[in-house]
């Protein structure tokens, strides 16, 4: 009965497509999809965001979706035209009128959206969480949510799940915000500002190194389906092509690449990463040490910072290559290295050449007013997260009454850009704003270290270069060191 079932919902979706075909083949109109092909443009709509898309280091973009999305586009040979939205109901909006060719921000499929939009076959799954703040006691019981704050994003398939539970029991309240996302109710659970929030598992991922206190209460037990949303339209040919793009996309394993790439949460130098780095400075750093010197010489540069900042990009692997496709010891850019005349990333030398102009390059474009060492770690930070995103974070500095022109400061606000409530004011967006933070944090941690060891170096040579000049007899030292001992 089973086989027979999915026979005849193949047998459906096959007859479907011929109809569709049929009518356009009988009308001599092109097809949706033709017309995509022969405008060569797929314009996706998405909301700005860590689950979605962002802007890079060098000005580019990246993110789950956007990646997903532009994998699609490059299926069919066109390119990808990102229509930017502020909120899930006026993107639904705009693909049920046919604005945009296709909605891709970790759309939920539910009932009311299916009556909206029409939706591909789903390319995930991911879970519904209730989150709560570590040490207020962890509910176990629906009634110890009874006269507390839960609160989810406005227009999600949360706030529909919520509008169901509420409606069996009245008792409890809940809110929607158009305001917050789903990573700043987990900040403001997390910060002491929120009881409880319903949130996705992707967006929990995400925030858990970032927010720790904000633990998870529940999960919901049905798997909730991730599509891109379409116009319901007698044409299916272009979802037809994104059905069959997110199907082997699934099964040849990009969509779990994307997954773990872009949904796992970033971590902070441990014990365990300083003592390997200790380990490095022994075993690896002596084959480019000379190299990290002569490119800090020619760019005026401190070599054992730009010695740390290579650890932090590569662990000092000329060969690394991240997820987003930066590659080398620099992990520098396709667009940043053809800029700086690199043209193998690959090859060590041209990339912490590269790495140390760049380095030059961002610290001259620090404002004059920035001095001492807040100019380096604001150029290492715009070295990770990109000079528009620290200009951003500068802005938005002066506006909370902070001091632009100090690290301190300025750390404190760049974590702020992946909020909604301050990104959607800049002139860059959305930015994964606590990686700088860390990022920078890592290499002063690494620098000290380093500094450490290469101190403790010259004073074994030094004192090797005594002990030479001054031979002593072993009787004699051993006298000597137990008289001063008594």
């Amino acid at each position: 009965m089973a086989n027979l079932l999915i026979t005849l919902t193949k047998l459906a979706a096959f007859a479907a497509i011929l109809a569709s075909s049929l009518h356009l083949a009988v009308s001599g109109e092109p097809s949706q999809l033709e017309r995509v092909k022969q405008d060569g443009v797929l314009r996706v709509g998405s909301i700005n965001g860590p689950e979605t898309y962002y802007e890079t280091q060098d000005g580019g973009l990246d993110g789950f979706e956007y990646q997903l999305a532009l994998g699609f586009a490059e299926s069919l040979g066109v390119e990808l035209e990102l229509v930017p939205f502020t909120n899930l109901g006026e993107l639904l909006k705009a693909s049920a009128k046919g604005k945009i060719h296709l909605a891709a921000s970790g759309l939920i499929v539910t009932d009311s959206r299916q009556q909206q939009v029409a939706f591909t076959t789903p390319y995930m799954e991911i879970s519904q969480l209730l989150v709560y703040r570590n040490g207020t006691g962890k509910p176990t019981e629906l009634n110890q949510l009874y006269g507390k704050t839960i609160m989810v994003m406005e227009d999600s398939s949360e706030a529909e799940r919520l509008a169901v539970i509420s409606a069996q029991y009245p008792e409890l309240t809940w809110s929607a915000s158009p305001e917050y996302n789903s990573m700043d109710l987990i900040e403001r659970v997390h910060s002491a500002e929120l009881d409880y929030a319903l949130v996705k598992s992707t967006t929990y991922s995400i925030t858990e190194a970032v927010y720790p206190r904000a633990r998870i209460a529940y999960t919901f037990p049905d798997q909730q389906k991730l599509a891109w949303a379409m116009p319901h339209l007698k044409d299916q040919t272009l979802l037809n092509a994104a059905n069959r793009y997110l199907s082997d996309a699934r099964d040849q394993g990009y969509i779990n690449l994307l997954a773990g790439n872009f949904f796992e949460p970033q971590t902070t130098v441990t014990t365990g990463g300083a003592l390997a780095f200790t380990n490095r400075i022994q075993d690896r750093l002596p084959q480019w040490e000379d190299l990290l010197k002569d490119a800090a010489r020619k760019y005026d540069l401190d070599w054992m910072l730009l010695a740390s900042a290579a650890y932090q990009e590569s662990h000092w692997n000329p060969r690394a290559r991240s997820r987003t496709g930066v590659r080398g010891m620099m992990m520098l850019t396709l667009n940043t290295a053809r800029e700086l005349g690199v043209d193998n990333r690959l090859d060590p030398a041209q990339s912490i050449d590269g790495g140390a102009r760049y380095l030059s390059e961002l610290l001259n474009r620090i404002p004059e007013t920035v001095t001492g060492d807040d100019r380096m770690w604001m150029t290492l930070a715009a070295y990770n997260v990109g000079f528009g995103h620290l200009m951003d974070a500068r802005k938005l500095a002066v506006i909370l009454d902070k001091n632009p022109d100090s690290w301190d400061d300025v750390a404190e606000i760049l974590p702020l850009l992946a909020k909604r409530k301050y990104y959607t004011g800049t002139r860059h967006g959305y930015a994964r704003g606590w990686e700088p933070v860390e990022y920078v944090n890592n290499i002063r941690q690494f620098y000290t270290i380093l500094a450490w060891h290469k101190h403790a170096e010259q004073r074994r040579l030094a004192m090797a270069d005594t002990a030479e000049l001054n031979p002593v007899n072993n009787d004699t030292a051993t006298g000597q060191s137990l008289s001063s001992s008594l």
